[in-house]
């Protein structure tokens, strides 16, 4: 078997491709169907899968269910999320509320986390009681990370440490989740269960970090969506946050004033040239991939396994889209 992203990735989009849905019930399912079909990088099940193969030398397809579960999870979220958020596109299409409307998103959601937990049964055997455990305390993880986003909106002030929490909770804990699932699916001691989840917490910590990065110094043409959307919106990010830590009147100033979006990016984005953060933020996520790649110290591996899991690590922190 290939051990490698690529990989992994053509067998979870072959299993979302795959995926029955009930022939009636249109209304219901068709949004599923539209926002599962609109790509993404399928990490959550490419860890599930890799963590698996890696530890119990099978075949990574015998946790699809699993991985696939995952998936249709995370995209549940993403569903209502942008209901919340009262966003118009995601991964470059209509979100499913601005192309139908917010009362389908919502319960297409629902849907989709029934199926989830559905699909997280099937073929779990011994082990369905340990991952459905696991799956549910992620899930309602992932609420208490979203009601702290929300509440960060009215906030004037959060601390570096509290916005760590929420993108903890928010977007670490489900692919320590997958990492976790997908070791306990191969048999592994609690001790490596905890090693995995470790690795996919900072992973996903070093991936939402890169994020922050990305949406202020990446390439828009390479990124895919325009450069400065958290500036605009005023969103709490790691550079947003320290830079109103070190330069609060500063940044105040300037997001308090009538400007045009470009000319507010472009102030704002002057003074975290100033303070460095662009490099500073950048270190801050390599750290993390760091710590992801030592989570796994004392795991016995085969050579092409390790080096998928360090790979994964240090991409995550220097990726550009």
């Amino acid at each position: 078997m290939e051990f490698s992203i690529d990989n992994f990735t053509r067998l979870a989009d072959e299993a979302v491709s795959q995926i029955k849905y009930p022939e009636v019930c249109a209304g219901l399912y068709d949004p599923i169907r539209y926002a599962m079909s609109a790509g993404g990088k399928r990490i959550r099940p490419c860890l599930c899968m890799a963590v698996y193969a890696a530890l119990s030398h099978g075949d990574p397809l015998a946790v699809i269910n699993q991985a696939t579960a995952l998936e249709m999870y995370h995209n549940f979220t993403l569903l209502h999320d942008d209901v919340m958020d009262n966003a118009d596109l995601r991964r470059g299409q209509l979100t499913v509320h601005r192309k139908w409307n917010a009362n389908t998103a919502i319960l297409s959601g629902d849907t989709m986390l029934s199926m989830a937990y559905g699909m997280l049964a099937d073929g779990a055997g011994e082990h369905f009681k340990d991952i459905f455990e696991v799956f549910n305390h992620t899930a309602l993880e992932i609420d208490e990370g979203q009601q702290l986003d929300m509440e960060f909106e009215k906030r004037s002030s959060v601390t570096i440490d509290e916005y760590m929490e929420m993108i903890r909770l928010k977007t670490s804990v489900l692919l320590g989740c997958a990492c976790r699932i997908g070791a306990i699916m191969a048999g592994a001691t609690e001790e490596v269960c905890d090693k995995f989840y470790n690795y996919g917490i900072s992973l996903g910590l070093a991936f939402q970090l890169q994020d922050d990065w990305l949406d202020t110094f990446g390439d828009p043409v390479v990124f895919g969506k325009e450069i400065g959307g958290d500036i605009v919106n005023k969103k709490k990010t790691w550079l947003l946050i320290t830079s109103l830590a070190e330069a609060e009147e500063e940044v105040e100033g300037i997001l308090g004033e009538d400007l045009e979006p470009e000319e507010r990016v472009a102030q704002v984005k002057r003074v975290y040239d100033r303070l460095k953060l662009s490099e500073r933020c950048a270190a801050v996520a390599l750290r993390y991939a760091g710590e992801a790649i030592a989570a796994l110290q004392g795991v016995t591996l085969d050579r092409d396994a390790e080096n998928f899991f360090v790979d994964l690590a240090r991409k995550a922190a220097t990726r550009n889209h």
